[in-house]
């Protein structure tokens, strides 16, 4: 989820259907925390190596990160996706209501994990992923991430740039938990996203 998300779409053209879609949702509510547009093709990408697998994904929004991968991986593939917020997530559902494939939870993160583990862990949004402290950031072996699955988060300032923090609790724990290999995708001088296979 990026702030400024929404909006970065602006003037683009050659986008899928079902993301114009889904952009429109988040116009109409005010909603600018989507997905970043190459966020959004770095999901697609993961996606289309999961045909037939099992998707999972914390902070639906109006669903534009979860219609990036779903045009990749098609309607062979569970995807289930969670939303703290009510109506968007009835908007979101109802975005999706011809896809038989695609759930989307009313609920808070948490609730993600009785439907894994995932062959693709997207932690958008809210969740434990970029949070740190006396509550640690999830475990991706406790029922959430599948053996040689991957997860994903996004929105970090790459590594170098300005704003970007010397010491990063939640980067260093990412890129460093045994049960990973974990790198750093700089996908824009401004976003940078870390992507991790689970390999024990």
């Amino acid at each position: 989820m990026s702030v400024g998300g929404s909006s970065a779409y602006a003037g683009m053209e050659d986008l899928p259907r079902l993301v114009k879609a889904a952009l429109a949702a988040a116009a109409e509510e005010g909603f600018d925390n989507s997905c970043a547009p190459q966020q959004g093709r770095l999901l697609s990408l993961l996606a289309a190596g999961q045909v037939g697998r099992s998707i999972g994904e914390t902070g639906t929004g109006c669903g534009v990160g979860l219609v990036w991968m779903l045009e990749a991986a098609g309607p062979s593939t569970s995807i289930t996706s969670i939303e703290l917020d009510p109506h968007r997530a009835e908007r979101s559902a109802g975005l999706f209501a011809g896809c038989p494939n695609v759930t989307v939870l009313n609920g808070d993160w948490s609730g993600l994990r009785a439907h894994g583990p995932f062959d693709l862990l997207v932690l958008d949004g809210g969740g434990k992923g970029k949070n740190v402290g006396d509550d640690p950031p999830l475990d991706p072996t406790d029922g959430w991430v599948a053996m040689g699955g991957t997860v994903v988060l996004d929105d970090f300032t790459p590594a170098g740039e300005p704003g970007a923090p010397l010491h990063d609790p939640v980067r260093d724990y990412w890129l460093g938990h045994p049960a990973l290999r974990t790198t750093e995708l700089r996908l824009s001088p401004t976003l940078a996203t870390l992507v991790g296979m689970r390999v024990r």
